[in-house]
């Protein structure tokens, strides 16, 4: 692609982009205020506890820190 076309691409995104928020925001000077109904409460069976005790360290053996490398080697 050129840079004219890419250029096109954003123009046309953002139009689409422009276009879709001041449709939220005609729904949103439609709704009255306090007429909204409270959220649900979620559904306990999709909850998932997450522990607050640390990991095992050995889940994160032979691993590379993303974007870093490999330990034992130098970055570029």
């Amino acid at each position: 692609m050129s840079l004219q076309d890419d250029l096109t691409a954003v123009r046309r995104n953002l139009d689409q982009l422009t276009r879709k928020v001041e449709q939220l925001e005609q729904q949103a000077k439609r709704q009255k205020p306090g007429s909204s109904t409270p959220a649900a409460a979620p559904d306990p069976s999709r909850m998932v506890t997450v522990p607050d005790t640390p990991y095992d360290s050995s889940l994160w053996q032979d691993v590379d820190d993303e974007g870093l490398g490999a330990r034992d080697r130098r970055a570029p």
